[in-house]
């Protein structure tokens, strides 16, 4: 595995990190944070200014707002975007998720009218897979879609969907076709979510980045809202959800976390006094970081390729999540009072990190599929175990 970057992405981690470290950019990203309850980052300026250098999605084409360089770029903004305190969500959803499966999925039409607005950073797409009830087995899924004339109505209730409220469109799975075989049946549509028949409500939680209750009471989707094929959506899902257990954004926080408890006053004592008494654990966490990042460029590395199935995505969110809530597990005994100092305080350190992160935490190793599951799908994948 050569993780070495060209001397072209050296060039544009520096470029990126060049404009990240822009005071106006700084500004707005220390703004974001410290907005009041109730209050979330939305679609900032800072991703305009990476937009119009074709920066925010450069695997994308050119006609599609992207450099049509490879997925390696794509892993290197999202890791300076987090490293550099930008608000990640948005961009993480619209590009590394929505955006990406349409790029690979959405028929030349959609791909057209969907994804140059994503990649300007002036538009927003969520995903809508999670039902009541239905928990990580979405091949469970109760949305129908009721044939008519000129396409199909959707009819259900989508739950846990990340900034629903401020998206244009969420990627619906639905079933359109009643299957034995419940992996088949499945159609994916790219659904606008300011269509009639479409209602989103706010779910509240401990985290600062607001979740939605969507309900379909019979919008109208026609053949151009589909990604894929008619009911061989499963594909389509279990493509998105590979590309979100990469573990590059789980790592990359986990890499931040560790640096705000490393840079605490009580982390590492002066030498006088002798090592920290959590100073085993914080290395031991800091190496799992590490080991936690290697493997992330190498399930990239298999997405570059073009190999969507290696049992390495599992691996990757599995480490990458549990590491980070590890780390954010030990921040309470290392930052004492200070932990639950909100960004938002004038008295927290700039920067600030590691209450957000508290409440956050308990999240990583449910979104995207559950521990549980990641390690279901190691036992079979990578050592052939039986379910």
């Amino acid at each position: 595995m050569d993780l070495r970057l060209t001397a072209e992405q050296e060039q544009y981690r520096r470029d990126v990190c060049a404009l990240l470290r822009r005071d106006d950019v700084q500004a707005e990203a220390a703004s974001a944070r410290r907005l009041p309850p109730g209050q979330e980052p939305g679609l900032l300026d800072v991703y305009r200014l990476l937009g119009e250098r074709g920066w925010l999605a450069p695997n994308w084409p050119a006609e599609h707002g992207g450099l049509g360089r490879t997925i390696v770029e794509k892993a290197i903004l999202t890791e300076e975007m987090i490293a550099h305190g930008v608000p990640d969500v948005v961009h993480t959803l619209a590009i590394d998720i929505v955006g990406l499966a349409v790029h690979l999925f959405g028929s030349a039409e959609m791909q057209d009218r969907l994804l140059p607005r994503l990649a300007r950073g002036e538009g927003l797409g969520c995903v809508l897979f999670s039902e009541p009830e239905v928990g990580s087995d979405l091949a469970a899924l109760t949305t129908r879609a009721e044939p008519e004339a000129g396409g199909w109505r959707l009819y259900g209730r989508k739950v846990y969907s990340l900034k629903s409220h401020l998206a244009d469109f969420g990627l619906c799975a639905a079933r359109t076709t009643a299957s034995e075989v419940p992996y088949h049946g499945i159609t994916v549509f790219a659904v606008p979510l300011d269509t009639p028949g479409v209602t989103v409500r706010p779910m509240w939680t401990m985290a600062d980045e607001r979740f939605g209750e969507v309900t379909l009471s019979g919008p109208l989707m026609t053949e151009a809202d589909v990604l894929g094929e008619v009911d061989g959506g499963w594909p389509v899902v279990g493509r998105v959800l590979g590309l979100e257990r990469t573990g590059i954004e789980f790592a990359a926080k986990g890499r931040r976390l560790l640096d705000a408890v490393l840079s605490h006053q009580d982390a590492v004592l002066a030498p006088e006094e002798g090592p920290s008494p959590y100073a085993e654990q914080l290395v031991a966490l800091d190496a799992q970081v590490r080991a936690g990042e290697l493997l992330s460029w190498q399930a990239l590395g298999k997405l570059a390729a073009g190999d969507y199935d290696d049992p390495v995505y599992p691996m990757a969110k599995w480490h990458s999540t549990e590491t980070a809530k590890a780390i954010a597990a030990i921040t309470a005994e290392v930052c004492g009072l200070d932990a639950v100092l909100s960004a938002r305080d004038p008295d927290s350190p700039p920067g600030w990190v590691v209450e957000s992160a508290l409440r956050d935490a308990p999240g990583f190793t449910l979104a995207s599929g559950t521990s549980e599951v990641m390690l279901s799908l190691i036992a079979s994948g990578a050592l052939g175990l039986a379910p």
